[in-house]
């Protein structure tokens, strides 16, 4: 069965789903079996990839008119690929950079497979960068005692932990030295960081007035 996903970032109608649509049905995706946003990739929630993934089902196919349509990043990318190639859904893209992607040839399932091979190799710098991190805390006197306040060296390895799905936030916070809820007050469980930890890492000063204001 192949399932259909399309986004635009904008909602204000400048910009249209319809050559999305067209590509999806001329490829023989169902018109009822197709999900939709209408949000930007990288910061907007996107219910209906999330109703997407969760309607696929082994042997199903994943069909999208480019590659950028799904990922909010590369890393995001790489991550959901990966767990359609663990939940044994296939992907096919039609347009654009990523169109060699179909797992239905040959020459698709190898690209698929090089997917597989980007996401090891990124949950295992993850790993990596986030051993050195700790190792160096560590090596500060910071491990232990009195919870410490969040810096960007200690959010960047918050981040870069909790990116990874399988990460359990109890461990991480308990890693870094901190309480499960001062990770949750500036990390989200994709590994993005909230407001507070966006102004951290922006430099600029956050304060609560900013959001009743907003």
């Amino acid at each position: 069965m192949l399932i259909g996903y399309m986004r635009v970032s904008k909602a204000d109608g400048s910009q249209t789903l319809a050559p999305q649509r067209d590509a999806l049905l001329s490829a023989g995706v169902d018109p009822s079996r197709i999900y939709e946003d209408l949000a930007s990739g990288r910061h907007d929630a996107r219910p209906g990839l999330t109703a997407c993934l969760k309607a696929l089902q082994p042997g199903n196919t994943l069909v999208l008119w480019k590659l950028d349509r799904l990922g909010r990043d590369l890393r995001h990318l790489v991550v959901t690929a990966e767990a359609l190639r663990e939940r044994g859904i296939g992907l096919k893209v039609l347009a654009g950079a990523g169109a060699q992607i179909d797992t239905t040839t040959a020459n698709g399932r190898l690209a698929f497979g090089i997917f597989a091979a980007f996401a090891e190799f990124e949950r295992e710098l993850i790993a990596e960068r986030t051993q050195a991190g700790l190792a160096a805390a560590r090596a500060r006197g910071r491990m232990g005692g009195r919870p410490r306040k969040m810096d960007k060296a200690t959010l960047a390895m918050a981040m870069a932990a909790m990116s990874d799905r399988n990460a359990v936030a109890a461990d991480v916070a308990r890693r870094l030295g901190m309480t499960t809820t001062t990770l949750y007050m500036y990390v989200n469980g994709d590994g993005t960081p909230k407001a507070p930890g966006q102004a951290l890492l922006d430099g600029v000063p956050y304060r609560k007035e900013r959001l009743r204001a907003a």
